[in-house]
């Protein structure tokens, strides 16, 4: 037998708790399991079962055997659905999570032909501003913004997008158009504690311009400030993502054009110690290329 198939037979003994268990699901007698996992030891020179009466425990280097041979296969499996996917498109569940209003806006009006070009595949879209466990949640892929707080993520960075400090026309009419940083002190500003708070650190050339802002109104979730903005309770700063119908129609208009505030990076995060799965990988391209097109 050759390594994937003595791992494969390991991870069925451990998984299954017993040589004839695991026989059974490998559809093989249980002899020939129980060769097979003495070889491996043999070869490995290490005792990765003890065995008892009340059963077979993986030791210590056996838990660690289990973990990465199981890895292995997957990734193998993973291999093999991808040369299928290139020839068959993608089949199966896919599922994805991004934040509510991005997904609203940018990912749930462009899924029609995504799931055309794939129609034996299904999507299961979660919705939610929370940086939520992808393994826990059996998530295969999740779009997040801004910096990564833990650096263990599987992560690759799709598209960026500018920051902008935008109010509606109405509320410019009555309280005037801040032209600087220092003029931010005298509006009424809706702060966002997701997407940097209080702080907004403009920059003009070389030099930089970190103002506090003081507004009167928080908000902990996208949808809530956008509301906020459009019922002119104040302005914002934002991405573009977050206002790009209403900057499209001039229902909200950016201000202080002249000076810059740090991008917002767009990033497909995967499960950590999973390789992504041909569906996922295929879903982010889609995702990175639209955007692309909508820069």
């Amino acid at each position: 037998m050759d390594r994937l198939g003595a791992m494969e037979t390991f991870v069925y003994v451990v998984e299954t708790g017993s040589f004839s268990a695991a026989a059974r699901r490998l559809n093989i007698g249980q002899p020939a399991v129980s060769k097979t996992i003495a070889q491996l030891e043999a070869r490995l020179a290490v005792r990765l079962l003890l065995r008892s009466t009340r059963g077979l425990t993986p030791t210590e280097a056996g838990l660690a055997f289990f973990d990465r041979a199981k890895r292995a296969i997957e990734e193998a499996n993973e291999a093999d659905n991808a040369a299928r996917c290139a020839a068959s498109g993608l089949t199966g569940n896919l599922r994805i999570c991004a934040a509510v209003t991005f997904g609203r806006l940018h990912i749930v009006p462009h899924l029609g032909p995504f799931l055309e070009q794939n129609p034996e595949l299904n999507i299961d879209l979660m919705l939610d501003d929370r940086n939520i466990n992808l393994v826990e949640e059996g998530v295969d892929v999740a779009l997040r913004m801004g910096a990564l707080s833990d650096s263990g993520l599987t992560a690759r960075k799709i598209a960026e997008c500018r920051r902008v400090v935008l109010g509606t026309p109405q509320y410019f009419e009555k309280h005037g158009e801040p032209a600087c940083p220092a003029d931010l002190t005298k509006h009424q500003a809706v702060v966002y504690s997701l997407g940097g708070g209080a702080n907004w650190p403009f920059k003009q050339g070389d030099e930089e311009h970190p103002v506090i802002i003081s507004g009167r109104l928080r908000v902990n979730a996208a949808e809530g400030l956008r509301e906020s903005v459009l019922a002119h309770l104040g302005l914002t700063m934002a991405s573009e993502w977050m206002f790009a119908p209403e900057l499209a129609s001039g229902a909200v208009v950016e201000v202080m054009s002249n000076w810059e505030l740090p991008n917002q990076d767009l990033w497909a995060v995967f499960p950590t110690g999973r390789m992504a799965s041909a569906k996922a990988r295929a879903f982010v391209d889609y995702v990175q290329t639209l955007l692309a097109k909508e820069s």
